[in-house]
């Protein structure tokens, strides 16, 4: 009848009398009035919004909005503002010694974050986040340097790279002793075995005896007649028991049948300058380094 009203017996609430499957009623309970004002000022505020700033895409560009808002711009802005802020300490860093570097608490903090944000960025693929290198990538938090592990030769490493399109690169390659039939394979066995034994590995002194004369021979031209290494040559140490393609017997026969000769990119013009000073400060802060 029109005008009843009806009202659900368990709740006391009205009806609307919509009813489902013969018993299910539909009560009529419409959303505070306060939660509908709330609706219509987004409503209204949207509405603003589209008006103001930057909101529809077209088809080759988007509504600039009356208000001429960019976020592009917002950012730029923070930049430059960065850059700002961040200038006499870059300034700092270019006309500093490392010395004086080092005594400036809040410059090195600099630095050092500046210097591992660039590691992170560029150095970490091949050297791990933690810098502990992998098989065939030096660690840099050991005190093994190939090329030298002063700031200033980091520096120069990291500048030039090695064996990398820079004319200024480090360069020295390992000759690949069997390959090339410059050694046979039990001279290669042997050579192994007497390199082994400069770090107390070798476990055949007969074998090692014969290497040393092969060692001599072929090797300590650019490794040392001690086997220590020489920075000049590239030639790193074969007596610390730091092994960057394996320490294994198997790894060192490999090593000598077939050369070394890893390369490492050249990060001059690529990079900043002061930020690579920052890396190389950063690297050798790791806890390595000479």
């Amino acid at each position: 009848m029109a005008g009843h009203k009806e009202y659900d017996a368990a709740t006391g609430a009205e009806t609307t009398g919509h009813v489902w499957d013969g018993d299910i009623k539909e009560l009529n309970k419409p959303l505070p009035k306060w939660w509908l004002y709330v609706l219509y000022a987004t409503i209204v505020w949207s509405i603003g919004y589209w008006i103001l700033y930057p909101a529809w895409p077209l088809a080759e560009d988007y509504t600039r909005g009356m208000l001429g808002y960019s976020q592009r711009s917002v950012v730029a802005q923070e930049i430059s503002d960065a850059k700002q802020t961040q200038a006499p300490f870059l300034q700092a860093v270019a006309n500093k010694s490392v010395e004086e570097i080092r005594s400036d608490a809040g410059l090195m903090e600099f630095v050092r974050r500046g210097g591992a944000a660039q590691f992170a960025n560029n150095c970490a693929p091949c050297h791990g986040s933690g810098a502990q290198g992998f098989k065939g990538y030096p660690n840099l938090n050991d005190d093994d340097w190939i090329w030298g592990g002063t700031v200033e030769s980091i520096e120069n490493t990291i500048r030039f790279g090695i064996r990398s399109d820079h004319a200024s690169t480090h360069q020295g390659v390992m000759p690949r002793f069997g390959i090339d039939g410059l050694l046979d394979k039990g001279q290669i066995a042997d050579v192994a075995e007497f390199v082994l034994s400069l770090s107390g590995k070798s476990d055949d002194a007969e074998k090692a005896e014969r290497g040393s004369v092969v060692f001599a021979e072929q090797c300590a031209a650019c490794h040392g007649a001690d086997g220590k290494g020489i920075v000049e040559m590239g030639a790193p140490n074969l007596a610390d028991a730091i092994w960057l393609y394996g320490g294994r017997k198997q790894d060192v026969v490999e090593s000598v049948h077939g050369g070394r000769g890893g390369m490492m990119p050249a990060w001059e013009g690529r990079i900043d300058p002061v930020a690579i000073r920052m890396l190389a400060i950063y690297v050798h802060s790791l806890g390595g380094g000479e």
